[in-house]
């Protein structure tokens, strides 16, 4: 029987593994690490006596991959939001609060509400939008759209760094349309925010693993790929620390690892440069708390953190683009978080809580026109070796969506032969 031979257990690899397995062929997925879900995972933090994941993640209902996936996974029960869409803020520095809601429909009537906008802004305004659907492919954000005073500030800053991972000066406008089209676009029904109600693994990597074991799919942890022989127009050998594998006439390889172990292993490959950095910040509240609209996340506006998640007494905050806050300690850092959780809390901030900071220093490729231009297709000049990853050109950011979607169209040019 032909195998499929993955490697890499984050999304995009589950996410192939697991559209094999329902198909009824055969797999074998690996990964380097002693667990699956990559940059997408929970785990228990002894500093804080508590289980986090290691960075946060907003889900939209219009993310239609992932829906999907967790439907093949049977885990969507495990997402909670809002009946409806809104994205709270609040700017930490006037402390105004606004919720943005979206109408129901394609037609954005919301806009012209100012109960339903940003504050400051006028319908007019938004028509700015539109103007990213005719970007051309070296333009940025900032380009396209200008920094048109209080929606530039509240609304595309805000969206361009949550969804690319980097400054609208440098993030690339067609990338940012693409969300805005599959989401803003189809009003409501797919922009709903949603969030893992008990972590970003029991909702997305574990009921995956548990599929793939029912389905006989073996995950070899600690098996990193090492490197790969080809030939005659194809893969014909893996190689491992624990040993070689030999591929058969009808074995198929899905490489859905970072881009530059892609480059090292098949150095033909043209593959986006650079990455950028997300940290997250988990503090452990005096007590349960709670948000004003009895929302479970919040958009920050002149902060240090642009997001900020709430799961009882722990607070999660999220920030993007940051590169140049990485370098400084955790401890300054966290100073910085707990001043911003404090404000959007109304808590007292004398006494600041046990902080966990982590820094993802490869959370994402740089996202800039040139380098989404770098962005390989799914299919490679070898018959039998496919890319997945959130890196690829799937036409999205490097997203869970993005991640999902490319693992499932590797299995799909697997299925197809």
């Amino acid at each position: 029987m032909a195998v499929t031979h993955i490697a890499g257990a984050g999304l995009a690899g589950l996410a192939c593994a697991v559209t094999l397995a329902k198909a009824g062929r055969a797999a074998v997925l690996y990964e380097s690490a002693a667990h699956a879900g990559g940059r997408c995972r929970s785990y228990f933090d002894a500093q804080l006596q508590r289980q986090i994941d290691n960075g946060n993640h907003l889900l939209l209902s219009g993310n239609k991959a992932t829906m999907s996936y967790l439907d093949d996974i049977g885990a969507r029960g495990t997402l909670t939001g809002p009946e409806t869409a809104g994205f709270s803020f609040l700017d930490l520095r006037t402390g105004e609060r606004w919720t943005l809601r979206p109408n129901r429909g394609v037609v954005p009537w919301w806009i012209l509400s100012p109960k339903r906008r940003v504050p400051g802004t006028r319908p007019r305004d938004y028509l700015s939008g539109l103007k990213l659907a005719r970007a051309r492919p070296g333009a940025t954000v900032h380009a396209v759209v200008g920094a048109n005073g209080d929606l530039y500030e509240r609304f595309w800053k805000p969206l361009a760094v949550a969804a690319l991972n980097i400054a609208p000066e440098e993030g690339s406008a067609r990338l940012l349309w693409s969300v805005l089209w599959r989401t803003f676009g189809r009003g409501a029904a797919g922009c709903r925010p949603l969030v893992a109600r008990d972590g970003l693994s029991p909702s997305l990597i574990d009921p995956a693993l548990d599929l793939l074991a029912d389905h006989q799919v073996p995950v070899r942890f600690n098996s990193g790929l090492k490197g790969i022989e080809l030939g005659e127009g194809g893969a014909c050998a893996l190689e491992f620390a624990q040993g070689r594998i030999e591929l058969g006439a009808g074995d198929h390889l899905v490489l859905a690892v970072p881009p530059a172990n892609a480059r090292e292993l098949v150095p033909e490959l043209t593959v986006p440069e650079g990455s950028r950095t997300i940290v997250n910040a988990h503090v452990t509240l005096p007590a349960p708390a709670s948000l004003p609209d009895g929302g479970t996340f919040l958009g920050l506006i002149g902060g240090t953190a642009e997001w900020l998640f709430l799961r009882g007494d722990m607070a999660s905050l999220t920030i993007s683009g940051a590169d140049a806050l990485a370098e400084r300690p955790s401890g300054e850092i966290a100073k910085l978080v707990w001043a911003d959780t404090a404000r959007a809390l109304g808590l007292e901030a004398n006494e600041q809580p046990p902080i966990r900071i982590i820094k993802e220093r490869r959370a994402t490729f740089a996202q800039t026109p040139e380098q989404a231009a770098r962005r390989p297709g799914t299919r490679t000049g070898w018959r039998n070796l496919f890319l997945a990853g959130d890196w690829t050109d799937t036409g999205l950011p490097a997203t869970i969506e993005g991640a999902v979607q490319s693992g499932r169209a590797a299995a799909r040019a697997v299925l197809a032969g």
